[in-house]
């Protein structure tokens, strides 16, 4: 019976620390910007203006191989692998673009820096460069991630936006905003570029 009650505690105990986590990385995670254009019933259409990313370009076509490989890169980067040991913040979400011929992944740098301020990577592999501004429809789900779902929301978006005679002018690319270890209240997105005048 004490047993019990020891696994219990520590459960409790763990599931405290978890929400501790989200909200205290809720609340200091800086976001990539962006404004609202409309509200679909399945999706939203957003404008992004332009914003910096450090990028790493990959053989992978899948999430799983990208998602593994990439992080680790782009993560030493800010975590001080360039040429100033210079720690940069973490941002969300975490974008990647997933092609048979090969993927992106791409973190968007704090809002405070300019392209000419960021220290220069140690890893010849991450690349800092400049978006163009654009218009993308924005389709979001929860839970953990993987190619299938992906994929799936991505005919979605397709779907809806056809039905609603809205041309796609790009690819899809996959946002993840939460960190491995945030079991709940997980957000994604998949987002289409997308020919769009107000």
């Amino acid at each position: 019976m004490k047993a019990i009650y020891v696994v219990g505690g520590i459960a409790f105990l763990f599931l405290l620390v978890q929400s501790y986590k989200l909200v205290s990385s809720s609340l200091t995670t800086e976001s990539q910007k962006y404004r609202l254009v409309r509200t679909e019933s399945q999706f939203e259409i957003r404008f992004y203006p332009a914003a910096t990313f450090a990028k790493i370009y990959s053989k992978g076509t899948d999430y799983k191989s990208v998602a593994s490989s990439g992080f680790r890169k782009l993560a030493g980067y800010i975590f001080g692998g360039n040429d100033q040991g210079q720690s940069i913040a973490m941002t969300s979400p975490v974008r990647m673009e997933i092609g048979s011929q090969g993927s992106t992944m791409s973190f968007v740098m704090p809002e405070k820096y300019q392209e000419s301020d960021l220290p220069k990577p140690k890893d010849a592999g991450v690349h800092i460069v400049k978006s163009s501004p654009q218009y993308v429809a924005a389709i979001s789900f929860g839970g953990y991630a993987d190619d299938e779902t992906i994929k799936e929301k991505r005919d979605v978006l397709l779907k809806a936006l056809r039905e609603k005679g809205i041309k796609a002018v790009g690819e899809y690319t996959f946002l993840g905003y939460n960190a491995p270890y945030q079991f709940w209240s997980r957000k994604n997105e998949v987002v289409i570029p997308i020919e769009w005048k107000e």
